[in-house]
């Protein structure tokens, strides 16, 4: 049987003026909570603030029952939605950033996949194809599960609804990050004030709102190297956040986590993460990408996910999970020729 070598890849979207939800950082936040929820002068606080961030939306339709992540490989659908006052706070806007995350409790190993948010996917809870980031809008967080379990055939066990300013405000509370910034920037703040940010290219420690800018510009490179500056970013916010230097801030950090999010994750599960960060070989993070190509329909703009690509990225998904009836690798590579 002919082999196909599989290689993902990231199309180049055009640039949009509203900005993204940065949830790549997402579970390295929700991860250095878990770890600061030990300490027993922060424990009382943070059950109590996130237990007021509950949110169930029951079972995933794909599990026979329900399932734990101390003990089984789960996954958590992160969902970037922008409530600020710019956007009058609504709580069921659309969706700015979505990214499906994996847990492989045995590899203690995480695969990412951000899917973005014009694709171009059938929305259940509606019957209609649209763009994905409407799910959220037509029937908030279960909604979006419902699209993201249709797309990807895979059980979405939990779901984290963050706003824009918990990226900004875990960043402050941890008195900033340090960053390369690799070129000269001038970038419009939280609040869409034009030209608010500027930076000089060099290492510095960066706010909350000048984090922000770099981590979304595009001004002067592609989506590739947008990726590239996130991932710098996040290991910044880990290497800050687990330090030693960081214990007192963890108040600070878990209250600007709890003011800006929902979760079906109860306080207990969250505390079962703390072992992806604490392994020997440090946090494994996998990003898997989804291939796709810019398109118009009726003069609307959406991103056309690739058939092939999807198939693949399930399949990686569904075996990182260790789920039933997972395609096989052969039976991809045939689809593929």
């Amino acid at each position: 049987m002919s082999t196909t070598r599989r290689v993902y890849k990231v199309k180049k979207t055009r640039r949009k003026k509203r900005r993204k939800a940065l949830l790549f950082f997402i579970p390295v936040l929700i991860l250095v909570l878990a770890a600061s929820s030990y300490a027993a002068v922060l424990y009382t606080k943070a059950q109590n603030i996130f237990d007021a961030s509950y949110e169930s939306v029951g079972t995933s339709s794909k599990r026979d029952g329900a399932v734990n992540p101390m003990a089984d490989n789960i996954s958590i659908l992160f969902i970037g939605v922008d409530d600020s006052s710019e956007r009058n706070y609504q709580g069921n806007s659309r969706s700015d950033a979505l990214m499906l995350a994996t847990f492989n409790k045995k590899q203690k190993s995480i695969k990412l996949v951000s899917i973005p948010r014009d694709s171009n996917v059938y929305i259940p809870s509606r019957d209609t194809t649209s763009k994905i980031n409407s799910a959220h809008a037509f029937g908030g967080p279960k909604s979006t599960i419902e699209t993201v379990e249709h797309l990807l055939d895979v059980p979405v066990d939990y779901y984290v609804r963050m706003n824009f300013n918990a990226f900004i405000d875990v960043v402050d509370a941890l008195d900033g990050v340090d960053v390369n910034v690799p070129y000269e920037i001038n970038e419009m703040d939280s609040n869409d004030k034009k030209g608010a940010i500027h930076l000089e290219p060099g290492l510095q420690t960066l706010d909350g709102e000048e984090a922000l800018a770099i981590a979304r510009t595009r001004k002067q490179d592609s989506d590739i190297q947008r990726g590239e500056r996130q991932q710098e970013i996040l290991k910044a916010i880990v290497a800050k956040g687990t330090s030693v230097s960081a214990v007192s801030k963890y108040t600070d950090v878990i209250e600007a986590i709890g003011d800006n999010m929902t979760t079906n994750l109860k306080f207990s599960e969250m505390k079962s993460f703390i072992e992806y960060v604490t392994t020997d070989k440090g946090l494994d993070i996998e990003s898997v990408k989804l291939e796709g190509t810019d398109n118009t329909m009726n003069g609307t703009y959406y991103y056309q996910l690739d058939e092939t690509s999807v198939e693949e990225v399930k399949q990686t998904l569904q075996s990182h999970m260790n789920l039933p009836n997972t395609t096989t690798t052969d039976e991809i590579e045939t689809y593929s020729n």
